[in-house]
């Protein structure tokens, strides 16, 4: 890899464009939805209305799957909020047990799509471990551990000695363990809901921008050579809602950065060990995630997080953050000198003030439903509010709706926003490095 350039993708390794790309929209239609984004959460949402006989149309501004639901790591977890201490104080205990019920639930719903759609996406039900990598994070991480399970979660504190007999890499020390979930392609699992889709007969317009909506008894979607008019619209946009003029004080879009290593020999993948493949992510601020692929890569990144002003969209290609992101890579698996880093790419989380994901109704005529604010963890929970949303649009109330409707915390306005994010992103990053230059002194003095 060169200084002056590096291996960059403008949506990631895991999709392209399908060899059945459909139609862009060119007419004026009617249908009883329209559900605006083609991500997990809009496939599911439409998966759930057409299993109840409601038309729906999909409109999405490129092909079904090249946002978040395209790019992310691939950790189906069941991590909800910051961080179970943080619940506790914002949320209280009872309020902080039905929302890691309603995460696990979004786990088990995604595994069950998976099943039911039968979706080849390399889904290995492993877990995941929330690590530290410096003997301090311990006692955060233990008291997390013992609240999460008196929540009711399937999460346990792993001790070193486990860590070890694992073969969970060395510089990954102790853990909380969500024991449900796991990791999966997230580009094949996508792509599966895709098909799902357009098998039951929803209409997806592929590469149709939403240009306006239109409010009244029935909306109307306008795009560019075409519009949709429908009893009800969903927005299904997450971090892209600002970018359509919706929601810009509840969500705004951070980029995050991955990476994936090319292959691994067998001489690499022995002297490493990982047999458990389980995901990992880091006790920092600014978590680190990692994984081995079924395809013999590690899949890694996040640590660095950008916020652009006015909830635009931050621009992907940065160098100082692929050395930042290769940098930790490097300091976790010392062994791996010689594996290259294939590529880069990223994409942008929506994130909510209070980290937890919102659902409702906007609109004086109650028919425009949107679900949003995974915060990193839309894997598992973007796919559950696919069927919240479908149960709201028809007028009942999903199971699982309650444990997250609240009054949601509002981000500030420009410039305080822009400004605030940087104070605080700063400030975490300050914090994870402090950590990380005590585990680099460590390191050498062994």
């Amino acid at each position: 890899m060169s200084e002056s350039g590096f291996p960059f993708l403008s949506i990631s390794p895991w999709v392209d464009t399908p060899a059945d790309l459909q139609p862009a929209l060119d007419t004026d239609l009617d249908v009883d939805v329209v559900v605006i984004g083609a991500g997990y959460c809009g496939l599911s949402t439409a998966l759930s209305l057409r299993a109840a006989g409601v038309d729906v149309a999909l409109i999405e501004r490129d092909f079904a799957g090249s946002g978040a639901s395209g790019r992310n790591a691939g950790h189906l977890t069941p991590t909800i909020g910051k961080d179970m201490p943080t619940l506790l104080r914002m949320f209280g205990e009872a309020r902080a047990t039905k929302l890691v019920r309603f995460a696990d639930a979004a786990v088990e719903y995604a595994e069950e799509t998976i099943r039911k759609y039968d979706i080849d996406c390399d889904y290995a039900d492993t877990g995941n471990i929330m690590a530290g990598v410096h003997p301090k994070q311990e006692k955060a991480l233990r008291r997390a551990a013992d609240t999460a399970a008196r929540a009711g979660a399937a999460v346990r504190f792993v001790e070193t000695g486990e860590m070890r007999e694992r073969g969970v890499p060395d510089a990954f020390l102790f853990g909380a363990e969500e024991q449900r979930g796991g990791s999966l392609h997230p580009g094949r699992y996508v792509m599966g809901l895709r098909r799902a889709a357009i098998a039951a007969g929803a209409r997806l317009f592929e590469n149709t921008a939403l240009l306006s909506l239109e409010p009244g008894a029935q909306v109307i979607a306008h795009c560019e050579r075409g519009s949709v008019r429908a009893r009800s619209a969903v927005l299904a946009t997450n971090a892209y809602t600002p970018q359509i003029g919706r929601k810009r004080r509840l969500v705004s879009p951070l980029r995050v950065t991955l990476f994936e290593t090319g292959p691994l020999s067998d001489a690499q993948l022995g002297e490493l060990g990982w047999s458990g493949r389980e995901g990992i992510y880091t006790a920092h601020e600014m978590l680190e995630s990692y994984r081995l692929t079924a395809q013999r890569t590690i899949v890694g990144g996040s640590k660095r997080v950008r916020y652009a002003y006015g909830s635009k969209l931050a621009e992907g290609y940065d160098p100082d953050v692929f050395r930042f992101v290769a940098g930790a890579f490097r300091d976790r698996f010392p062994t791996l000198d010689e594996v290259e880093i294939a590529r880069f790419w990223g994409g942008w989380v929506g994130m909510t003030v209070d980290f937890l994901p919102a659902i409702g109704v906007d609109d004086q005529h109650r028919n425009v439903h949107f679900g949003l604010g995974f915060n990193g963890h839309g894997v598992a929970q973007a796919t559950l509010m696919g069927a919240m949303l479908a149960e709201q649009v028809q007028g009942r109330a999903h199971p699982w709706a309650d444990a997250i409707e609240r009054r949601c915390w509002s981000w500030p306005p420009e410039p305080l926003r822009w400004l605030g994010a940087q104070a605080i992103l700063a400030t975490l990053g300050f914090i994870d490095e402090r950590v990380d230059r005590k585990v680099r002194r460590k390191s050498r003095g062994r």
